[in-house]
């Protein structure tokens, strides 16, 4: 039986392009070798993609841009060994070449019988996308995919958009009546041209202590605790470093308490499940980037201390949130508890959760009976039955 070709596409142009590194390499680790033949692909912090032995320089932290390494610049064969992809994060690579069962990404400058000629392009069935974050998470990877007509694995356009920008997911959330913090958000160019408005603005709606984030970023980069008012610019002007949207919400358990913070795990299309639910019991005041990934001592307990009753919640809002963004494939959705009432608020989710082994989303399928290989195979079949299910649809009269 023909091995299905997989490429695991890592990297990336976010501030989470070392996370995927981390990701990618367990999963490159972990596929079924019998079952797919496995195609890296990985993505510089330039925008450059590479295959083959530079994509593995890539994977071990090298630099794929020393300058013994041989960039693919599109429309260029000569400088493509085994592959035709994007250059510098531009001229990007469509149409699709079809094959009688896959596609594959091609220069669309290029003339197609050249090509072929010249370079043989990345011929997979599906792409593995472990990508966190910019580029990767909020939809234009995904966007690059569908006109390549490509399987994928993971949430659509729509679904990883919505994921990825906090203030739209936060709407379609309170749309699908789903408990969630109170929270504002402000426009960069308005609060440095109306700092004094909008601090009113902030300050008027939400209490102290308050979380301030860049809408559009994951793994907790650019997020600060504000305690009080004295710390709101310097949050504000952080934040602002990374995205044109901020989402400034009001601090669950108030002054006195601290949120504990919940997550589970989702894995599916049209019908979802949901894992047992996990706490982050962070090292930090609350689970920051360095407290993810840098500083030891932060704890993972799976399951989480709750009530049946609780865990069931839990579950239940996973699968409600999954299902409100349009989601599909995998996503890990965080609450945060309120540790007085017990109120289960839904913080946000994230359609490309980190994935290594010891990542929180496999453990908790671990701890559900989906150990991480099968979880993988899940994920790929997942992909191919929606690619399935879209080519049922017709697109011209």
């Amino acid at each position: 039986m023909k091995k299905l070709r997989v490429g695991v596409l890592f990297g990336g142009r976010s501030g989470e392009h070392e996370v995927s590194l981390l990701s990618a390499a367990s999963v490159l680790n972990a596929i079924d070798k019998s079952k797919y033949e496995v195609v890296p692909i990985g993505i510089t912090t330039e925008g450059r993609w590479v295959t083959s032995s530079h994509a593995e320089r890539l994977l071990k932290g090298k630099s794929a841009d020393a300058p013994e390494a041989r960039h693919l610049r599109a429309g260029d064969p000569d400088a493509t060994p085994a592959a035709a992809v994007l250059a510098r994060g531009e001229g990007v690579v469509v149409p699709p070449m079809p094959g009688e069962n896959h596609s594959a990404l091609v220069p669309f400058e290029t003339d197609a019988h050249q090509l072929r000629a010249a370079v043989n392009p990345v011929d997979v069935d599906i792409i593995f996308p472990v990508l966190h974050g910019t580029f990767g998470e909020d939809g234009t990877i995904q966007g690059l995919l569908e006109l390549a007509d490509i399987a994928y694995v993971g949430a659509g356009v729509l679904g990883s958009a919505a994921g990825m920008d906090k203030d739209v997911m936060k709407r379609l959330f309170r749309d699908a009546r789903l408990p969630i913090v109170k929270h504002a958000t402000v426009l960069r160019a308005d609060w440095r041209d109306q700092p004094k408005q909008v601090r009113k603005q902030i300050e008027t709606k939400l209490k102290y202590p308050v979380f301030v984030k860049p809408a559009n970023l994951g793994s907790s980069v650019g997020i600060s605790k504000v305690h009080d008012s004295s710390e709101l610019e310097a949050a504000m002007d952080e934040a602002s470093r990374f995205d044109r949207k901020l989402v400034i919400e009001e601090g669950v358990g108030g002054k006195k308490g601290k949120a504990r913070e919940i997550e589970c795990s989702v894995l599916g299309n049209d019908q979802p499940i949901a894992s047992v639910a996990g706490e982050v019991v962070p090292i930090k005041e609350f689970y920051d980037y360095n407290a993810k990934y840098l500083d030891e001592g932060s704890e993972l307990i799976i399951p989480a201390k709750l009530t049946k009753a609780k865990q069931k919640e839990v579950q239940r809002l996973a699968i409600s949130a999954f299902r409100a963004i349009d989601c599909s494939g995998l996503a890990r959705v965080d609450f945060l508890m309120d540790p007085r009432s017990g109120k289960m608020y839904v913080n946000e989710i994230n359609t490309l959760p980190g994935f290594t082994s010891i990542s929180m989303y496999p453990k908790l399928w671990e701890a559900s009976g989906i150990p991480y290989p099968e979880l993988i195979d899940r994920l790929i079949q997942l992909g191919l039955e929606r690619h399935r299910d879209k080519k049922q649809n017709q697109y011209s009269r």
